[in-house]
């Protein structure tokens, strides 16, 4: 009884989904930690806060799933309150509202301060950079606009997440600032687009300066960047990448596909040509780039020669990191006017086709590394004392990871240290500290 008394007023905020709903959550329990609010991320908790996702058919049944779960366990008495919150949320609310009703309440992307208020807290504008990280201590989230401005035939993140909006320089450079001071040393900036940062509050691409800005913070030693739409790209942040040690050579840029009719039909601003000149600027300009980027198999109208024209595409291009989704028919986009006419097998045995292609190039990629001496960050310690980390060319979670040897050495998350590395597999390396 005790137990249960002690959470009772507990609020456990549960995320699904992409690195932006994490950023959302992080703030919304730093709002409620500044309100005296006793919360927790995906522990345990009378109240509960589920920050759902709805991009695709099988975000979404995750988050529909969890949601019922969180319900069923309101009904056996397990807890008190279910509040739903995000991107499902957003687009499906009065469907959720009939289908769930036992849910306390939904909530939009946008609706933060009615959450807050329905948690028994004020939403407080003063609290910039103030977020409960979820993360591990080293390394953050910095969400650097929200919303999207592209019109792509496919997404429906417009829908759920409005219009682009940066959030001011200033801001953000406040924002990094506080995450260094707790001990925060690698930031990845994320936004539906960086390279729209600024066009709407100084009325040009200012993501060049913002990089630099925010480079400056003491403490902070490496900065990532994700999600960089192709068209209109600001060649500018690859001098910022080649020149500034604090930048990872790194950029995750979603291509979605490379033959010219379906670049037209996805209605992405660009063609193969224009794309295969934008990849080589960025690996001539910036020596040993790693570039991440995802693919989609199955959209609308897809030939066998679209597909062949991507697979080939992919041998040659050789990333360093892919990943690929079968396309998902979404409601209110403008490809859901199209025949959604690839049947679902073909779309996953293209999916693994270029996946086994991806495979053997990073297989490849990683045995040349073998002998070589490279910088890698600490993420954590496996049971066995291998400590596993990450080279600059690695996101979390998503990308490589390092396996290092160092038994008579104890290395704290967070740190830098030089290793050699010893051995490759298609997605990992192994290492012994030098």
């Amino acid at each position: 009884m005790r137990t249960r008394s002690a959470k009772k007023n507990r609020i456990n905020v549960i995320t699904l989904g992409c690195s932006k709903n994490v950023y959302d959550s992080e703030v919304l329990m730093g709002q409620l930690k500044a309100a005296g609010k006793d919360v927790v991320h995906e522990e345990e908790g009378r109240i509960v806060v589920i920050n759902t996702c709805g991009f695709i058919d099988n975000a979404k049944e995750e988050s529909v799933n969890t949601i019922l779960d969180a319900v069923q366990a309101k009904e056996n008495g397990d807890i008190d309150k279910v509040f739903v919150t995000g991107c499902l949320s957003e687009r499906y609310k009065p469907d959720l509202e009939r289908e769930i009703p036992n849910v306390d309440q939904y909530f939009g992307t946008r609706d933060l301060p009615l959450l807050l208020k329905a948690l028994g807290a004020d939403y407080k504008k003063e609290l910039v950079g103030e977020r409960l990280t979820s993360t591990p201590q080293h390394y953050a989230y910095l969400k650097i606009s929200e919303g999207c401005d592209r019109p792509c035939s496919f997404c429906a993140i417009p829908l759920m997440r409005g219009g682009h909006k940066s959030t001011p320089m200033e801001d953000l450079v406040t924002e990094a600032k506080k995450l260094a001071a707790k001990g925060v040393v690698e930031l990845i900036l994320i936004a539906q687009d960086l390279t729209y940062y600024g066009l709407d509050l100084y009325k040009k691409r200012r993501l060049a300066d913002l990089v630099t800005a925010l480079s400056d913070v003491e403490g902070i030693a490496w900065i990532r960047l994700h999600y960089m739409f192709p068209t209109g790209f600001p060649e500018d942040v690859l001098d910022v990448i080649r020149e500034n040690p604090k930048v990872c050579a790194y950029i995750d840029i979603p291509l979605q596909h490379i033959s010219d009719p379906m670049l037209k039909s996805m209605r992405r601003g660009t063609t193969m040509a224009k794309t295969n000149a934008l990849l080589e600027a960025m690996r001539t300009k910036v020596a040993g780039m790693a570039i991440r980027t995802t693919l989609i198999t199955g959209y609308p109208g897809e030939t066998e020669e679209d597909f062949q024209t991507m697979l080939q595409w992919v041998k040659d291009q050789r990333f360093e990191r892919l990943g690929v989704f079968t396309y998902s028919h979404e409601e209110n986009t403008h490809a859901y006017l199209l025949e959604d006419d690839v049947p679902a097998e073909v779309k996953q045995e293209r999916l693994n086709a270029i996946m086994e292609a991806q495979s053997e190039i990073s297989a490849e990629l990683n045995e040349a590394k073998i002998g070589q001496r490279v910088t890698c960050i600490i993420d954590r310690v496996e049971a066995d004392g291998t400590y596993v980390g990450r080279t600059e060319h690695d996101s979390p979670d998503v990308d490589n990871e390092v396996y290092i040897t160092a038994p008579e050495v104890h290395l704290k998350k967070g740190t830098f240290v030089e290793v050699e590395i010893t051995g490759a597999t298609e997605y990992d390396l192994e290492a012994v500290l030098v």
